[in-house]
């Protein structure tokens, strides 16, 4: 039985960085993996089928293969931000459903086959609800960062890149101050150090 539990991550997923800052914010030791989304090792698939990054498997066997959980199982083992005292798991629930599907539809407009400013153009409108909650306060739950946060800024990133001048030119001040405190943080930057890709010939 491996002696930490196993993390397979790809860099750029932004589930997968919410899931790294959890882990690392914690403290937790873990192990971590880094595969290819287009090259899943046998050993990620046997653990979870579906084939999404995170994945987390303890060293007791069981796996955990969905962010959110990722973050709820590392800061139920150590919370040192106290990031779970308001992790606003409504507000959560909205962007990783509404906005991701608007985002997703902005962003691969090819794929999906429809407009992308009608998807950007709700988005933004969500966007504005996050700076309207920012007005008096640089985080979403006060004056530190937290659950909510993290869950939330990775996609309000992706969603910022699709079109970096526009994004610059209409989105609220607030929200994008609030990015940029996050996008520079010390935890984001070890979120996103580069790692060798693992193959299971290392183990």
């Amino acid at each position: 039985m491996h002696a930490l539990p196993i993390l397979y991550s790809f860099r750029r997923c932004p589930y997968a960085m919410r899931g790294r800052m959890a882990l690392i914010v914690s403290c937790v030791a873990y192990e971590h993996r880094e595969i290819l989304l287009r090259d899943k090792p046998a050993a990620m698939l046997a653990a979870s089928p579906k084939g999404t990054v995170p994945v987390l498997v303890l060293a007791n066997g069981q796996v955990i293969d969905e962010s959110i959980d990722i973050m709820r199982w590392a800061l139920d083992q150590n919370d040192p931000e106290g990031w779970m005292t308001a992790a606003e798991p409504s507000l959560v629930a909205d962007y990783d459903g509404i906005f991701k599907y608007h985002l997703d539809r902005y962003k691969y407009a090819a794929r999906h086959g429809e407009d992308p400013l009608v998807h950007r153009a709700v988005g933004l409108a969500m966007l504005c609800r996050l700076d309207a909650q920012l007005a008096d306060r640089e985080y979403l739950g006060g004056s530190a960062r937290g659950f909510g946060d993290i869950a939330i800024f990775p996609f309000v990133r992706q969603f910022a890149g699709v079109d970096p001048a526009w994004f610059e030119a209409q989105a609220p001040q607030k929200l994008q101050g609030w990015l940029e405190r996050l996008i520079s943080s010390d935890l984001f930057e070890r979120a996103m150090v580069r790692r060798t890709l693992w193959t299971a010939d290392k183990t």
